[in-house]
């Protein structure tokens, strides 16, 4: 008999010390809280291998990456080892081999590598590469071949990389630098699961935008930019993450100010985009997370403290809240993982 498999929710509060760990119930969407790690130094970004057998925890105050060893039968972790770093990291991604970690920093501006042995160990710096203020973040390609590095303002634009996977270095592509359009601010990004598109949300400009991936020579093209805004809308806002629904059907952008999800349907030929709706949720919707099966989103609110669980309509995109919980003082990310 095959064992069943269960979802797992990894949230991070920075403003605790801690992460918490929630078994996610298929059926209904609730959450049951199994297990609470203390992490010191203000835990932040979450990556795992595509083995999902380790959990990487960036500690931005601390200026430290954890690496924990995944317990399968219950989502548990344990610590395996940290390293010490010169700056703090904003985002981390896990090549394609599970052999490296990728790191953006934002106030340092650069982005980094570093080596990952079979057993989960973080080990020493491969390369490290100078770019610009505000360094986002930092995710191969499908291919592991190329990776992009999206800058917010003052410097608008998005570093393109070579990525070798035999020894983790980036080299740059030719141009380097793609310049965004005027005031947009390029924050995170996400691939398509099956085109040649990327996807980036627009910290400063809200907005979204639309890049054709040039996969023979690992370069981006714009082809759209749509706002994540209502009509007319004239308080402050900043976009934050984006997630793509893993059918590649549905595209998620979260607003700061605004305080909702910005939804957008995704044309199965062309990659466009074309507006859904603009789901209300929690204060300040920093980080946000998918179930791997496409059923279930999970906001948390920055100010609010909560999360937020929404159904998504397989067949429309669209948001139904199910559930709100109160976790702790600023959850910083989201990761659903199913083991």
């Amino acid at each position: 008999m095959t064992a069943q498999r269960q979802t797992y929710v990894y949230i991070t509060l920075s403003g605790e010390d801690r992460l918490c760990i929630f078994a996610l119930n298929p059926l209904t969407g609730a959450l049951g809280q199994r297990r609470v790690v203390n992490i010191p130094g203000g835990p932040a970004p979450l990556a795992v291998d595509p083995q999902q057998r380790t959990l990487f925890v960036g500690r931005r105050g601390d200026r430290c990456i954890n690496s924990y060893m995944i317990n399968r039968a219950d989502g548990s972790l344990t610590l395996i080892n940290s390293i010490a770093l010169d700056a703090d990291p904003c985002y981390l991604a896990v090549d394609r081999s599970g052999r490296f970690l990728l790191s953006a920093y934002y106030r340092a501006g650069k982005v980094a590598v570093h080596q990952v042995d079979e057993y989960g160990v973080l080990g020493g710096l491969v390369c490290s590469v100078n770019t610009a203020p505000h360094a986002h973040s930092i995710l191969p390609d499908p291919t592991n071949r190329f990776v992009f590095v999206p800058h917010t303002l003052d410097a608008n634009t998005i570093y393109q990389f070579f990525f070798n996977a035999e020894t983790g270095v980036l080299t740059p592509n030719q141009p380097l630098r793609l310049a965004a359009a005027p005031g947009q601010g390029p924050r995170h990004y996400v691939y398509h699961p099956h085109l040649p598109r990327l996807y980036v949300s627009n910290e400063n400009g809200s907005s979204v935008s639309a890049y054709d991936l040039h996969e023979p020579w690992g370069t981006l093209a714009a082809l759209q930019t749509l706002s994540t805004l209502p009509p007319r809308w004239s308080d402050g806002n900043t976009c934050a993450q984006i997630h793509i629904h893993p059918s590649g059907d549905f595209l998620y952008v979260s607003n700061r100010g605004h305080d909702s999800i910005a939804c957008f349907a995704v044309d199965p030929h062309t990659g466009l985009l074309s507006e859904i709706a603009l789901c209300p949720t929690e204060r300040t919707p920093r980080v946000f997370g998918i179930s791997p099966n496409g059923a279930y989103m999970l906001v948390a609110g920055q100010d609010s403290g909560r999360v937020a669980v929404y159904s998504i309509d397989a067949d429309t995109g669209d948001l139904d809240l199910l559930h709100t919980y109160l976790i702790g003082e600023r959850p910083l990310w989201v990761l659903a993982l199913t083991l």
